[in-house]
């Protein structure tokens, strides 16, 4: 298979984790508005596409993504084609949206587009469950899955020596305790209050 579980267990160490883990002070964190404009590249988390199309996203990072080298991952690529599957037909709002969803993959340069590897995608898991479990996430469905994608974004982003770009907060907060050679620059939505 080519996927070393001893060199990935002595790397994330998940069963020495043992402390809860909760959300860090906003003092803590990187934030887009401290960011100089020119820099270091990114990886876009899903929700950056998603803000930038509603007009929700800060102006400072859309300064980011003006000036930065920007890279994309094969998993926000999935979350976004699979509203293609998702969205009701019948509806009258669906031709457009994924129209313009469309459009916006389009425009996704092929050698900026990043696809995990078989060991991203094992490391991934274990690094998914072990922030369930310090989470304290009860078992049931979607707790196998819930930080998935977002370990597989921030592996790559580490992978690529980019900043992963994101306005979920709280959840690239856990991922970067867990992983703290992971740089994130966070932004708030506009109209978004700090929690």
């Amino acid at each position: 298979m080519g996927f070393d579980l001893r060199r990935a267990l002595r790397t994330l160490k998940p069963q020495k984790r043992t402390r809860r883990l909760e959300r860090r002070p906003d003092s803590q964190l990187f934030w887009a508005i401290e960011e100089p404009p020119i820099g270091g590249p990114i990886l876009l988390d899903t929700c950056v596409y998603i803000d930038v199309l509603r007009g929700r996203s800060s102006a400072s990072a859309d300064e980011l993504l003006t000036y930065r080298t920007c890279h994309h991952s094969c998993v926000c690529l999935a979350e976004l084609t699979h509203l293609f599957g998702a969205l009701d037909p019948a509806h009258p709002g669906t031709k457009s949206v994924l129209e313009i969803i469309g459009k916006t993959i389009s425009d996704i340069p092929g050698h900026r587009l990043h696809a995990p590897d078989s060991e991203t995608w094992a490391l991934a898991g274990m690094l998914a469950g072990a922030l369930a479990r310090l989470r304290a996430m009860p078992m049931g469905e979607g707790r196998k899955r819930r930080f998935l994608n977002d370990a597989l974004i921030a592996l790559q982003a580490q992978a690529l020596g980019a900043a992963v770009l994101t306005g979920n907060i709280r959840d690239f907060d856990y991922l970067s305790q867990l992983l703290p050679n992971l740089r994130v620059v966070n932004y708030r939505r506009e109209g978004e209050a700090a929690a």
